[in-house]
């Protein structure tokens, strides 16, 4: 019974995986989308969150049947638990993905982004590669020493966020309304990008270590809830 368990739990794994770099290939599309008015990675995106819904359905499903055939308990059932939460993680920053490349095919073939948001959003880009680089690595190896540097380095993507409300009401802003509603929604989609991110990140510590990062008072990490 433990090597079905055993096996069963692998091929969950597996698919979580797989979605874990699905997430990732969205991010890059996203941002190749979004910086280079590129509507044929913006379709892309889209058309590939079908892929990466699929998979939150089958890993719960799979999950679900773990829970109710095997009944497992301590670490297992922390592990299952725990698998559930991150696959729907996943599937919501796949839908935001989606959202940048939907804002990018509406405006093609002009950019969604005036000029002078444009190294801006490619500063947030680039640290949200880094992060979906950082995902698939910390969820292949269990790592958690780099979920900690997924949730320390958070607080960059904040300060990028927070630049994009300066910019659209400085005094020198010369965009047009819907430019300012394409900065300010484009970017808290990146944003709540690096919070699941971070929510992942804390579920992998919680799977290694049984401790919960969400706990420590002192911290203020993201959360779960858009």
């Amino acid at each position: 019974m433990r090597v079905i368990f055993n096996e069963e739990l692998k091929a969950v794994a597996d698919d979580l995986d797989r979605m874990a770099q699905d997430v990732r290939r969205a991010i890059y599309g996203a941002g190749d989308a979004l910086l280079n008015a590129d509507v044929e990675a913006a379709q892309a995106v889209i058309d590939g969150d079908i892929e990466i819904d699929a998979l939150e359905s089958s890993i719960l499903d799979q999950c679900v049947r773990l829970l109710a055939k095997q009944n497992p308990v301590a670490t297992d059932l922390r592990v299952v638990v725990s698998t559930m939460r991150l696959a729907s993680t996943f599937e919501r920053m796949g839908d935001l993905a989606r959202h940048v490349a939907e804002s990018a095919r509406r405006t093609y073939p002009q950019s969604a982004l005036p000029d002078e948001a444009h190294d801006l959003f490619v500063h947030m880009q680039d640290f949200l590669t880094m992060t979906a680089d950082r995902l698939v690595t910390m969820l292949a190896d269990r790592d958690a020493s780099t979920a900690e540097q997924i949730i320390v380095d958070d607080d960059k993507l904040d300060a990028l966020h927070h630049q994009t409300f300066s910019l659209v009401l400085s005094p020198g802003w010369n965009g047009t309304k819907q430019e300012l509603i394409d900065v300010v929604l484009i970017g808290r989609f990146m944003e709540r990008l690096g919070d699941h991110a971070v929510s992942a990140a804390r579920r992998v510590v919680y799977i290694v270590s049984g401790f919960d990062p969400a706990k420590e008072p002192a911290r203020d990490e993201g959360t779960d809830v858009d």
